[in-house]
């Protein structure tokens, strides 16, 4: 099947790019470099562990924030949810979508961990960071929740592709 239409709404979720965790890696990397200076002199061996730890923190923070987590695109009467390396992709055909809505990303916890397909309780769950998520209910009463910086924005590119079924 080809490919013919433009994407009518497309966004890339990062892996690091939630402030919660880039603060939690910076104050270890923190804690380590100041370990390193003061260590006294007997002790340098220990202080070259907590200065190779606080810059390796320091570089995979770097390198997770530039590792995409997952992409959604909306095209083609259908959401396309493609992951990192080795999960499947993920296509929700919105011929089957009853009731699409923005709802605030489970607030039971400070801090969300990123999923990309988890199936819970009826629920399946996309999410990198964000403070909001578009909630789909399909026919079947399955829901997916997909976590995203344009929460407004998505849902109103899945209504008007919605609209062309």
């Amino acid at each position: 099947m080809e490919n013919n239409s433009a994407a009518a709404f497309t966004e890339k979720q990062y892996i690091g790019r939630d402030y919660v965790r880039i603060s939690a890696r910076l104050v270890m990397a923190l804690f380590c470099v100041v370990a390193y200076f003061i260590t006294e002199e007997r002790e340098r061996d220990t202080a070259n562990v907590f200065l190779i730890v606080g810059c390796s923190i320091l570089l995979v923070s770097v390198v997770m924030m530039f590792l995409p987590h997952y992409k959604t695109t909306v095209q083609n009467k259908s959401i396309v949810l493609s992951g990192l390396w080795t999960t499947r992709l993920v296509k929700i055909n919105l011929g089957s979508i009853v009731q699409v809505e923005q709802v605030p990303y489970d607030g039971t916890y400070l801090i969300n961990n990123p999923v990309y397909n988890l199936h819970k309780k009826g629920t399946i769950w996309f999410y990198a960071g964000g403070k909001y998520a578009v909630k789909l209910t399909d026919c079947d009463g399955l829901i997916y929740i997909i976590g995203t910086q344009f929460s407004a924005e998505l849902e109103r590119k899945i209504k008007v592709e919605m609209g062309k079924i």
